[in-house]
C-alpha cells in the first residue's frame, strides 16, 4: 500500500494519556515502541476538521504476524453497514500502520443504560434488532464476528435515539468454501458451547452471543458466572442457566422464549439471525413497556464493573488448562500457541487487544 502523509491529521487526544496532546507521528512513535501492540487515538482531519479514530499499529509488533492484520483489514474493507463501525482509510509510514476509523461518540452500551431514567423490554428489543440486522449482514457476507459482547457495542452519538454500532473485528473470520472453524476464541461468558468443546463451529456462535447479550439487557447480570474460569466454562458447555426470581418476574414469556431459542446448546437448532428477526419479541408487539431500569441498572453496576468485564482471556489456554487438571498435572508452562486452523487470522492476538475502536470520544467536543 502507498505511504501516505500522516500529517494530514492532528492528534487531539490519546487513549493512553488524556491530559496531553500528541502533535505528530514522532510523538506517537515514541510512545508506541514501549510495548503496546496498538493504540487508538482521537484525531481531526486538518482539511475538513472531521473527527476520526486512528488505530496506530507499530510494524515491529506485526513481524511474523502480517496475515493477522491483513485479515482484519480484509473484513473491514468488505463491509459497509449502518450499524458497523467502518474503516475509512489506511495510511502507512516506515514504522507504523494507521487505520482511519469512523468515530463513534455516544459511549458504551452499559453506561447509556445506567444513565437512562426509563428503560424497558421494548428498548432492549430495539437494541437487539439492530445487532441482529448487522450480524445478519455479516453472515450473508460470509463473515463471522466471533467476539460479540457489550464491550464491542457502542452508540453512534449522544442523541437519545442514537443507533448502536458493532466494533472490534480483531477475531472475525471470513468463511471460505470447505474451511472449518475450530479455534477457541471469543470472550468467556459470551462464547458458545461448541467453541469451548473444541468442535468445528459456524456462524451460529454469533447467535449464541446475541442471546447472552439479550439476557443481560433484561436483567443486568450474565447467564453464566463463576470466579473460576474452568467452572464458568463447565456451565456454558452444559448450557445451564436460569431466569431467576425476582429479577425475571416482570419479564415477558416472549422475551424468555426468544433467549431460549438463541441459547440452544445444539447449534443446529439454534435460531439464525433471520429466524430471530422474525420472532414476535423483535418483529411483533410482545416486548413489554414496563420500566425495568432500577433493577437492571443496579445489577449492571454490581456485576459489570469495568475492571471485571473489560478483561479478555485466551479461551484456548483455559481449555488446555482444564485438560491439564483432568490429567492431574499442575504444570502451567507458557501460553500455548493457537491451532493451525486459524493461521492467518487474528485469534493469536487476543491478549494483544486488537481493537477497532477501543477509544471513543464520549463527551461534547
Amino acid at each position: 500500500m502507498p505511504v501516505r502523509n500522516f500529517n494530514l491529521f492532528s492528534i487531539i487526544d490519546c487513549s493512553w494519556q488524556r491530559d496531553s496532546c500528541r502533535e505528530n507521528e514522532e510523538d506517537i512513535n515514541s510512545k508506541m515502541v514501549q510495548g503496546a501492540f496498538s493504540e487508538v487515538v482521537l484525531a481531526e482531519e486538518k482539511r475538513t476538521q472531521r473527527l476520526v479514530a486512528i488505530k496506530c499499529i507499530p510494524k515491529k509488533a506485526l513481524e511474523g504476524k502480517e496475515n493477522s492484520i491483513e485479515n482484519e483489514i480484509a473484513v473491514l474493507h468488505k463491509i459497509k453497514h449502518a450499524n458497523i463501525v467502518s474503516l475509512e482509510e489506511i495510511f502507512e509510514s516506515k514504522s507504523h500502520l494507521y487505520l482511519i476509523m469512523q468515530l463513534v461518540s455516544g459511549g458504551e452500551l452499559f453506561d447509556r443504560i445506567i444513565e437512562k431514567g426509563f428503560y424497558t423490554e421494548k428498548d432492549a428489543s430495539k437494541l437487539i434488532q439492530q445487532i441482529l440486522d448487522a450480524v445478519k449482514y455479516l453472515h450473508d457476507m460470509g463473515i463471522v464476528h466471533r467476539d460479540l459482547k457489550p464491550e464491542n457495542l457502542l452508540y453512534d452519538s449522544m442523541d437519545e435515539d442514537s443507533k448502536i454500532m458493532i466494533s472490534d473485528f480483531g477475531l472475525s473470520k471470513i468463511e471460505c468454501s470447505g474451511s472449518v472453524m475450530s479455534t477457541a476464541c471469543g470472550t468467556p461468558g459470551y462464547v458458545a458451547p461448541e467453541v469451548l468443546a473444541q468442535k468445528p463451529y459456524s456462524k451460529a456462535v454469533d447467535c449464541w452471543s446475541i442471546g447472552v447479550i439479550a439476557y443481560i439487557l433484561l436483567c443486568g447480570y450474565p447467564p453464566f458466572y463463576d470466579e473460576n474460569d474452568a467452572k464458568l466454562f463447565e456451565q456454558i458447555l452444559k448450557a445451564e442457566y436460569e431466569f431467576d426470581s425476582p429479577y425475571w418476574d416482570d419479564i415477558s414469556d416472549s422475551a424468555k422464549d426468544f433467549i431460549i431459542h438463541l441459547m440452544q446448546k445444539d447449534p443446529n437448532i439454534r435460531y439464525t439471525c433471520d429466524q430471530a428477526l422474525q420472532h414476535p419479541w423483535i418483529a411483533g408487539d410482545t416486548a413489554l413497556e414496563k420500566n425495568i431500569h432500577e433493577s437492571v441498572s443496579a445489577q449492571i453496576k454490581k456485576n459489570f464493573a469495568k475492571s471485571k468485564w473489560k478483561q479478555a482471556f485466551n479461551a484456548t489456554a483455559v481449555v488446555r488448562h482444564m485438560r491439564r487438571l483432568q490429567l492431574g498435572t499442575s504444570s502451567e508452562g507458557p501460553n500455548p500457541s493457537l491451532p493451525e486452523e486459524d493461521a492467518g487470522t487474528t485469534c493469536g492476538y487476543w491478549c494483544c487487544s486488537i481493537s477497532i475502536v477501543s477509544f471513543f470520544f464520549s463527551h461534547t467536543v
